[in-house]
């Protein structure tokens, strides 16, 4: 008897091990590791589609910045949907833009222009308030 419960109890310790490992593989996928790189490279990072109004409204606030953005277009790579779901995964959202400055996510669209308009996008980019008033 004391046998069969060590078998479960290996059993169940084995299948956790297993799910726990299928559940936190995009974690440690290729695609999660590029979006943390990229984020952690860049100043800017707008996670976009070329072909999204929401995203084009994203990159149209830093270029009144004159601000240039590291852009991924999703729609315009093979393992854009997988970066999609490891960005996701990453932080609880799938749509885009999805916007980071200095490794900070901001958020999407709204998130940005309320940002900019706020004063915050100024801040977190070391730009001098007066420049945005002069646009």
């Amino acid at each position: 008897m004391a046998a069969a419960v060590r078998r479960c109890i290996l059993y169940t310790a084995l299948s956790l091990l297993v799910l726990g490992s299928s559940l936190g593989s995009s974690a440690g996928s290729p695609e999660a590791s590029f979006v943390k790189k990229t984020i952690s490279s860049h100043k800017i990072v707008i996670f976009s589609k070329s072909y999204c109004p929401y995203c084009r409204k994203a990159k149209a606030v830093f270029k009144e910045l004159n601000q240039i953005p590291h852009v991924v277009e999703l729609d315009e790579r093979d393992d854009g949907s997988e970066i999609q779901d490891a960005l996701s995964q990453r932080i609880g959202r799938r749509t885009v833009p999805q916007v980071f400055i200095n490794g900070k996510h901001i958020g999407g669209s709204d998130d940005t222009v309320e940002a900019y308009e706020s004063g915050e996008l100024s801040k977190l980019l070391g730009i001098d308030g007066k420049q945005e008033e002069e646009l």
